[in-house]
């Protein structure tokens, strides 16, 4: 036997014994969560992490092994068992597989022990979470170039479920292929028509004779590029992951500053974190200055107003329905006495929830 591969299989029993000594901490996390549920205390305990960490760190320092490396592996770890020791979220998000809205449900939830379910509509996500076929929903609600996602504005008017998070991300767009193709070889670019229109120029000065395909998803050009030679698209990495696809350039939309922001959906919205906005929507009576009289009650308050959009009210013709945003928490006092004032001078006042701003 080589010298090398009596290493090898060396390192091989090594990495039995890790993974025989990982699945046995997790089992005793998993037994410290039920005995901490059954107690009713808390799962997560900072400062016992704190005190693991800098154990290992010091404990590292004994061994030679660079530390920040260390703690990096010990923090997943501690990850891991905390998941464990928590209930599991489902989170449904607006499929297909691989686009922004799974990106953006799986950075949400990443220190979360979560499951992600992919629903066909945003009508879908409002039902399951309804139905109790997943415990959290996330939704697009606008695009800083493309505007509010008005399907999903209505079903918040309809439905009673509450706004219990927002997420923001930017949108990045990625040139994906097949292994081993280069640029020279794509005939063909494929995407949604707005990821296409978002990366003009990148396509106009580096693919100018490549013929453009419009699809439904962005995920759909990247499963394209699996099936069929010649082909590139213009998707995400999370996509290029799922289908085992290449990415040969990264970053080539047109403008930096396109952003899609989400909604987290669930029974419940947030309890106040001291960063928080509030939605809300309303209508106000068909007279002069009556909108005026509505949003000075948040601005005497020193209340920002982040958001404001109508819509048609259904049923009434040539009347609007208003949604709002503003900051704080509808339990904080000054918003609360300005929520009581709302009522007052607006028609059918519906607090559609309060959560942490997006960082």
């Amino acid at each position: 036997m080589e010298p090398r591969d009596e290493i090898r299989e060396k390192i091989d029993s090594l990495d039995q014994r890790i993974l025989q000594a990982l699945a046995e901490r997790v089992s005793l996390a998993r037994e410290i969560g039920q005995r901490k549920k059954r107690a009713g205390l808390s799962i997560i305990d900072v400062a016992r992490e704190h005190a693991v960490l800098r154990r290992v760190i010091e404990k590292a320092g004994q061994l030679n092994l660079p530390e920040d490396g260390t703690e990096a592996v010990y923090r997943e770890i501690m990850r891991l068992c905390r998941n464990v020791q928590m209930d599991q979220v489902r989170v449904g998000f607006l499929g297909p597989r691989g686009t922004f809205s799974e990106q953006a449900a799986r950075e949400h939830f990443r220190d979360k022990n979560a499951t992600f379910e992919e629903r066909p509509t945003v009508s879908d996500i409002f039902r399951s979470v309804k139905t109790n076929e997943v415990n959290i929903g996330v939704v697009p609600i606008e695009n800083s170039n493309e505007g509010s996602v008005v399907i999903t504005l209505d079903l918040l008017s309809e439905s009673n479920l509450m706004i219990s998070g927002e997420i923001v991300l930017r949108v990045t767009h990625n040139l994906i292929v097949k292994p081993g193709t280069g640029l020279g070889d794509i005939v063909e670019v494929a995407s949604h028509p707005q990821a296409l229109a978002q990366c003009h120029h990148y396509l106009e000065e580096n693919l100018p004779k490549a013929e453009l395909l419009e699809t439904k998803s962005t995920s759909a050009a990247v499963k394209l590029v699996a099936e069929r030679d010649g082909v590139a698209a213009i998707g995400t990495e999370l996509a290029a992951q799922i289908f085992g696809m290449h990415t040969i350039a990264f970053n080539i939309e047109d403008s930096q500053e396109n952003h899609t922001r989400f909604f987290v959906l669930g029974k419940e919205d947030s309890p106040p974190t001291g960063r928080d906005r509030t939605s809300v929507l309303f209508s106000v009576q068909h007279r002069p200055g009556s909108l005026q009289e509505a949003l000075e009650v948040l601005s005497k308050r020193t209340i920002n107003l982040t958001k404001i959009e109508s819509r048609p009210s259904r049923g009434k013709p040539w009347e609007y329905v208003f949604f709002c945003d503003f900051e704080g928490h509808r339990k904080d006092q000054n918003c609360r006495e300005a929520l009581e004032e709302l009522q007052l001078k607006t028609v059918n006042l519906k607090v559609l929830g309060s959560y942490p701003r997006a960082q």
